[in-house]
Parts: structure tokens; C-alpha cells; sequence
């Protein structure tokens, strides 16, 4: 009847209005912090290539210091846990009014002594990657994307410079970057729709900030392991929110 038609209506504009108050005051923010830690099998993988292996190629430039294994680093003491990477596994719906878009356009990436720097990239879908030749012998960029397509060409030598601009899908797990010209040459770029991720440091700490408040899945990768922690969920309240230790298994 008209009558309940329009009763309906005025209790569905009442629930919208009781909506928008509850919406203001929910969008409270909080961060999480917390630490990886390393168990199991903690002996160090031996350097990629020593200094002055005149076996490795192109070894005037590639040996001329030695380059490390970042795929296992480990804190002596803390048994902390570099190069994981933790991050929301669905966008939230509501993204702190600072993190909406990325504070700059573009990310760096360098090539240089034969290594990838920094080893893993965190990359946002509204950002490109300016990526840095800075050797002077040739290096490729082959991005092995799965959502977004791969992409193989040649960075020009000695300062060239070459702007990845096409990153606009989420990858569901860090994309891995290699340069087939040599081989030892890895590194991982996380590729996200929104800001809430983190990379462990040498001591294994992380912190994600101005999360909404309420429950996030929470995704922990590293590249020798895969997914170090299935489907963990967090729950964020106002103010810091430390989250238990994270073990990460070595075989």
C-alpha cells in the first residue's frame, strides 16, 4: 500500500542517515607492528658471486665486489628475518585520506654492480617504476607478471633509464624480476592495488600504519619459503597494535 511504501522509505532514509553517523565515527585508524623470525635450517647461503671470480660473467663489473645472497639474510642475534613481505590481503574498503593516492608518481629500481636495488620493490598500480642501468655492460628487465603481462627489454648502459608504466593489476604474489643476460641477477616487486604492506628489515621488524580499525587477513611471503604464515588475521584497534612474533620455517 502507499502507506507502507512510504513508511519503508522514510525507515530505509533513517538507516542511510544512522549509516553516515556510524561511518564518521568508525574511520578510526591503527597500525601493526611486529617481527619475523627465522627457525629451522639458519645456515647463511654462500654470496651469488665472490669478489674477483674471473668466472662469472662479464666479472670487471660483476665480481668487482661481492654480491650477497638476499634471500636468506639472518640476524645473527635476534634470529630476525629480512626480505618478507607482509600485506593486506583485500583492499579495504576505506583507505586513510593521506594513503588514498601514493605521495610520489614514481618508484626507483637500480641495476647496479649486477644486482637489482632494492631486492624487493613494493609498487603501488597508481605508480610507475623507473628502472636504472647503471653498469656500464648491458642488463635486460624480464618482469615475470602473472595479472599483469611480462616484460622483456634492454635498459640502456650507464645511467639509461626505462619507465615501466603498464602495472595496473594487483599480482597475487610478489612478481618476480630477473635479467636473463645474467642469470644470478633476481629481485621481487610487490605489486598491490593499495598501501598496506611492508618488508621486514635486517632485524626482522615490520610495521604497516593507518590501517582502518577492524579485521584484516594478513598475508606473510618469503622467497624461499612461500607463504609463511596461511591465512592470518589480524585484528586492529586504535593506536599501535603489536602482533605476536611470526616463525618463519627454513627446510
Amino acid at each position: 500500500s502507499m502507506r507502507s511504501s512510504v513508511r519503508w522509505a522514510s525507515s530505509a532514509l533513517m538507516v542511510a542517515v544512522v549509516g553516515l553517523c556510524a561511518t564518521e565515527v568508525e574511520a578510526q585508524w591503527g597500525s601493526i607492528k611486529g617481527t619475523v623470525a627465522a627457525d629451522g635450517n639458519l645456515v647463511p647461503l654462500d654470496p651469488l658471486i665472490t669478489k674477483g671470480d674471473t668466472a662469472a660473467k662479464d666479472s670487471e663489473i660483476c665480481a668487482a665486489e661481492m654480491i650477497p645472497n638476499e634471500s636468506k639474510i639472518i640476524d645473527r642475534d635476534s634470529r630476525g628475518l629480512a626480505n618478507v613481505v607482509i600485506w593486506v590481503a583485500t583492499k579495504p574498503a576505506k583507505i586513510h585520506p593521506n594513503l588514498e593516492k601514493s605521495a610520489k608518481g614514481a618508484v626507483d629500481v637500480h641495476q647496479k654492480g649486477c644486482r637489482f636495488i632494492p631486492h624487493i620493490l613494493s609498487v603501488r598500480t597508481d605508480q610507475i617504476v623507473n628502472v636504472f642501468c647503471n653498469d656500464g655492460t648491458a642488463h635486460n628487465l624480464h618482469t615475470w607478471g602473472r595479472a599483469n603481462r611480462p616484460l622483456g627489454i634492454l635498459v640502456p648502459v650507464n645511467g639509461g633509464k626505462f619507465e615501466v608504466k603498464y602495472l595496473k593489476e594487483k599480482e597475487k604474489w610478489p612478481m618476480k624480476v630477473t635479467c636473463d643476460i645474467h642469470p644470478r641477477m633476481e629481485a621481487y616487486w610487490v605489486v598491490l592495488d593499495h598501501p598496506y604492506v611492508a618488508i621486514t628489515n635486517e632485524k626482522g621488524d615490520f610495521e604497516i600504519a593507518d590501517l582502518p580499525v577492524g579485521d584484516h587477513e594478513i598475508m606473510v611471503w618469503h622467497e624461499k619459503i612461500g607463504l609463511v604464515a596461511r591465512s592470518k588475521v589480524v585484528i586492529v584497534k586504535e593506536g599501535v597494535n603489536e602482533i605476536p612474533p611470526i616463525t618463519a620455517t627454513f627446510q
